[in-house]
């Protein structure tokens, strides 16, 4: 595993749980939450496998 897929495996989890805690405080909507969880999953296994 590269350094940039281990950096990839290492900030989307982090990018998940602040989306799902902005949701909790109420600054994000439903939508919005679930459109960043999904494109940054996205991101990451493009860019994951293309490494």
């Amino acid at each position: 595993m590269s350094e940039a897929q281990f950096g990839l495996v290492t900030a989307t989890p982090i990018i998940i749980v602040f989306a799902i805690a902005l949701r909790k405080m109420g600054v994000l909507s439903t939508v919005a939450t679930v459109s960043a969880v999904s494109l940054s999953v996205a991101i990451a296994t493009i860019l994951f496998t293309t490494q």
